[in-house]
This record gives C-alpha cells, sequence and structure tokens, in this order.
C-alpha cells in the first residue's frame, strides 16, 4: 500500500505557482482531495482534475486541513458536486454558516476579498462529516487518521496517510527547492505552547514523508519538524524582547519585516522565492497574529 499515487495539483493561486495545493489521491470509485483551495481557483483545481480525466464529480470526499479560506474556499461548492467534506468540529460550523469567517476575513481583505478568494458558499449539511481525532476514515481501499493539531488554529487536522502527514499549515511553510520554513501566525487563534505539543504528538506518530498545503511532499518530515520547532521557539523569544517597549501593530510589522527579510538574506532567496512564500504566507498577518497572542497569553 506504501505507494498509493499523490498527485499534487497546483492551484496556481494569484497566478503563482507552488503557493497553495490541493492532493488529489484515487480510490476503487473515485477520488479523494485534501484541501479543496480557495474559490478563486476552482478553474485551476478543474484544469487539473481533467489533466488527470476526472470531473469534479468523481470527487468523492475532501478532507480539510483546517477552515481558513485558502484552505477551505471551495468546499461548499464542492459539497454542492457531490463530494462529502470532513472537517475538525471546531471549523464546522463555520462551514454550514459561513457568514461570520467571511466579515472576519472581509475586515482583513477588504475589496481585496472576491479576488483573493472567491466565492466561499456553505457545505451542504448532509455532506458534513466531523471525525474525532485519531478516529481512522476509511475511503474505498485508502485509510487516513485525523489528528488534532492546534497551535495555528484551533479548528486543525493533520492527517496521517501510509508514511506521509498531510500537515496543513500545523507543519510550516516551505516551497520545493529550498532547505528554508516559514511558520504562518496568523490572528486569531495563534499559541506558541500548543502549537509545539502539536509538534511534539506528530513526531510520535514516526512518518518519513510530509506535505505542507504550501507547498508539495517531502521526504525529510523529521528535517521539517525540527526546523519548524526551532523557528517557533526563536519567534518567540524575539516578541518577549520585542514587545516589552509597547510597539504600535505598525511597528511591530516593520520589525518583523524586517527580522524575516534578513532571514532570507541569509538563506540566500531570490525575490521570486520571496514572493511566493508572502503570498503563501503574509507577513504582516503573522505580526498581527503575534499582537493578539501577546495580549492574550504572552504578557502573562
Amino acid at each position: 500500500m506504501a505507494n498509493s499515487r499523490i498527485i499534487t495539483l497546483d492551484l496556481n493561486f494569484q497566478n503563482k505557482t507552488q503557493a497553495i495545493a490541493s492532493y488529489l489521491i484515487r480510490h476503487n470509485d473515485g477520488a479523494v482531495l485534501i484541501e479543496s483551495g480557495p474559490g478563486s481557483t476552482l478553474s485551476a483545481l478543474e484544469a487539473g482534475l481533467a489533466k488527470e480525466n476526472l470531473s469534479p464529480r468523481n470527487i468523492t470526499h475532501v478532507l480539510l486541513t483546517h477552515i481558513h479560506l485558502d484552505h477551505a474556499g471551495a468546499a461548499g461548492w464542492l459539497s454542492k458536486q457531490g463530494a462529502e467534506i470532513y472537517v475538525h468540529p471546531n471549523g464546522a460550523p463555520h462551514l454550514l454558516n459561513p457568514e461570520k469567517l467571511i466579515a472576519s476575513a472581509t475586515r482583513i481583505y477588504g475589496d481585496r476579498m472576491d479576488q483573493l478568494w472567491g466565492e466561499f458558499l456553505p457545505v451542504e449539511q448532509n455532506q458534513l462529516k466531523v471525525p474525532n481525532d485519531a478516529e481512522p476514515i476509511g475511503i474505498g481501499n485508502l485509510e487516513f487518521i485525523p489528528i488534532n493539531t492546534p497551535g495555528h488554529a484551533e479548528h486543525h487536522f493533520a492527517y496521517l496517510f501510509e508514511d506521509l502527514c498531510f500537515s496543513g499549515d500545523v507543519g510550516g511553510v516551505r516551497i520545493p527547492g529550498y532547505q528554508y520554513l516559514r511558520a504562518p501566525m496568523p490572528p486569531p487563534e495563534l499559541h506558541f505552547e500548543r502549537w509545539l505539543e502539536s509538534i511534539a504528538r506528530l513526531r510520535r506518530e514516526k512518518f518519513t514523508r510530509i506535505a505542507p498545503t504550501h507547498f508539495g511532499i517531502y521526504d525529510d518530515a523529521e528535517w521539517q519538524l525540527n526546523e519548524l520547532e526551532k523557528n517557533l521557539v526563536a519567534t518567540r523569544k524575539w516578541l518577549e524582547e520585542i514587545m516589552p517597549s509597547e510597539p504600535t501593530v505598525e511597528e511591530l510589522r516593520e520589525k518583523f519585516a524586517a527580522w524575516m527579510s534578513e532571514q532570507s538574506r541569509v538563506q540566500g532567496l531570490s525575490a521570486d522565492v520571496i514572493q511566493a512564500y508572502t503570498l503563501a504566507n503574509p507577513i504582516g498577518m503573522s505580526a498581527d497574529g503575534l499582537i493578539r497572542y501577546w495580549k492574550k497569553f504572552g504578557s502573562a
């Protein structure tokens, strides 16, 4: 079983390759997607499926790692084509009634909402499935294990499949060709301690390959989890040094952007690669997540 064919569909987000993936795995009666991507990339999703001689109607199941728009925005549309949508219990209510999710995203993205994310339709109630932590999901001849992994978001599952972990955002953001990784830290649910616990939990699962949604399948899962842990610990330490001077949000964004660009320079990343990382993981949003975390938990 250890070589079920996993196809990486590049959703070509904002005309950028290697920013958002949806992973396709065939089974006896159709195919599974890990992540739907946003509504704005549906045409790229359909084109990717067509290359595999599939249509959206052949997608029987969609496993969402979490409900952020770049991962789950097209789930409602796919449910209307007949797919069952699997999601963390904390995320399920927002897929049935996405008004709150859309409102909070609109506060962040304003009039760029539609261009970035497209339409976010509610998931059909009878198509929504809410698995429990570590409860196997059998689909035809395939089996997936959802692992509760908060830290990036409270509604986050990673999915174990054979020797691989689909890590959503809890495994970090990474682009093929570079031994470099970033932790996406948006508001409102960033929590360093829970995230570090999630990494420890994933380590116990002993998979060798890891597939973050941003972007691709890697054979060095251990390196990725170790690097992510170092990254989170360093960021928390940086935050502890910066916040006592009580910077404004704007100042923190500037300081964080400068810190990140210094890291990129040390790594020797090209402008094009930095742009791809920034699309997958906007720096200003991580700065906002850091401030929110500090106000809720850090200053204690």
